[in-house]
């Protein structure tokens, strides 16, 4: 996994995940890459910053490592973008998630990536079975 420094047409700066640089260019073609603040898919990468900005925090954590918190801007830049990066690497199943992930858990189907709605007590009940997921929250408006 690689992360790129990314800015877009307007100068918003925010990170991509890449499993490669082929990956990158692959979704850079696509156009499957847009900015998480304005959607502008003029996107472009850029020299990584060697300092940490003015507008972060360096929050330490109890294990002794050390954390960089953005302002909130940036985080919800940051999680839109790492949705559109889900979105782009998995199949959407809807409705049909829980019984998905159980096939996949259990090697019913071939293992995929996987995206899909499932209730509060489905996701209980993956979680009991072992079954490992990640529930997110919505967000207004369309990240795709």
């Amino acid at each position: 996994m690689i992360i790129y420094d990314l800015h877009c047409a307007n100068e918003h700066h925010f990170e991509g995940w890449f499993q490669s640089a082929a990956d990158f260019d692959a979704q850079l073609s696509r156009q499957l890459l847009s900015c998480p603040q304005c959607d502008s898919q003029e996107v472009r990468r850029v020299p990584s910053a060697v300092a940490i900005g003015s507008h972060a925090t360096i929050v330490p954590e109890k294990s002794g490592a050390t954390a960089v918190m953005s302002s909130g801007g940036e985080i919800m830049a940051a999680y839109r973008q790492l949705v559109r990066t889900i979105i782009a690497n998995t199949e959407d199943v809807g409705d049909q998630f829980a019984e998905e992930a159980r096939k996949i858990h259990y090697e019913e189907v071939p293992e995929r990536a996987i995206r899909g709605h499932a209730t509060r007590d489905d996701l209980e009940a993956l979680a009991d079975e072992g079954i490992a997921v990640i529930g997110l929250p919505k967000l207004r408006g369309d990240i795709h």
